[in-house]
């Protein structure tokens, strides 16, 4: 299971370390692609093929069905871990998401979110209310 919240910059070249702690689970070849709420995400090669399929069963007459294949499947890209444990962030992704240097990878369970560290704390501050959250997991059966 990916967990955790690590920060780490990206180099002059858009590469960015992968933490020790979800390389092994997210493996040394992965996906990235463009993510929701200003970030990007990035699945272990088995979740995006899970992700994938479930993108295929949308209904292609479905108009916004067909934006959020486009919107995921546009941006993705195959990326490998070298031996110093970075991988390359295309430079189309790293605009989407707005990352400069200072980045937050955080593990959520299934996939990993890669954030522009400001726009995280950003994030945080905004959206991250634990009564809110709370009272939003028991309307969803937690």
């Amino acid at each position: 299971m990916l967990i955790g919240e690590f920060e780490h910059s990206l180099d002059a070249k858009g590469r960015l370390i992968m933490p020790a702690k979800l390389r092994e689970s997210i493996g040394d070849t992965f996906v990235v692609t463009k993510g929701l709420d200003g970030c990007l995400f990035a699945f272990s090669i088995t979740e995006w093929t899970n992700f994938e399929e479930k993108l295929k069963s949308l209904p292609l007459s479905n108009k916004n069905s067909r934006e959020f294949v486009r919107f995921f499947l546009s941006g993705a890209t195959e990326c490998e871990i070298d031996k110093q444990g970075r991988f390359l962030i295309p430079n189309n992704l790293r605009e989407a998401a707005g990352l400069v240097k200072e980045t937050v990878i955080i593990g959520v369970g299934t996939r990993i979110e890669i954030w522009d560290k400001e726009k995280w704390t950003e994030y945080n501050n905004e959206n991250m209310s634990v009564e809110d959250i709370a009272e939003n997991m028991t309307m969803l059966g937690i």
